[in-house]
């Protein structure tokens, strides 16, 4: 957790923060998808994280994905952007306005870098795991590779936008 989130939950506790946050859709040259287990919840989920203050989003994913897997990565174009609730194991809760990336690698072994994950791994696309329905959700979309970033349109809903799993 960010120094910045940790000063905030010891005003507000457990209570809804509204937060910035980055995932990415993250091919190797093999065409696979780079997936971690979350330690928090033990479900395989693609690499994301918070916006620091002050840091545009896709500054916060290449780090992000750095402190996680200890890869580099290029972000290729934004995929698409959605409000999405969690709950997490502590009870902290926080609405995250989540922005999604396709990312292609450039450099490094994906490896297990940091306290958040207990495995990293390199997936084919037809030997996913199974994973929350967001998660599902940003590889779809970003699997359809539109020119256009994917949202809800005003007034509608998604199912997986509904569930409190992690971002």
């Amino acid at each position: 957790m960010s120094e910045y989130l940790t000063n905030l939950r010891r005003h507000v506790g457990h209570d809804l923060v509204l937060l910035p946050a980055v995932s990415g859709v993250i091919f190797n040259a093999a065409g696979e998808l780079l997936l971690g287990r979350r330690a928090d919840t033990g479900g395989w989920s693609l690499p994301a994280g918070m916006v620091d203050p002050g840091e545009q989003p896709a500054d916060a994913l290449v780090r992000e994905v750095r402190e996680e897997a200890g890869i580099e990565i290029a972000v290729e174009h934004l995929v698409g952007v959605a409000m999405h609730s969690v709950t997490y194991p502590n009870q902290d809760r926080c609405d995250y306005l989540s922005v999604w990336f396709r990312c292609r690698h450039l450099a490094g072994e994906a490896v297990v870098n940091d306290e958040e994950s207990l495995d990293m791994r390199w997936f084919a696309l037809d030997a996913l795991p199974d994973m929350e329905d967001f998660a599902r959700l940003r590889i779809d979309r970003t699997l359809r590779n539109t020119p256009a970033a994917w949202f809800t349109q005003p007034g509608a809903s998604h199912p997986a936008l509904t569930g409190r799993h992690p971002v």
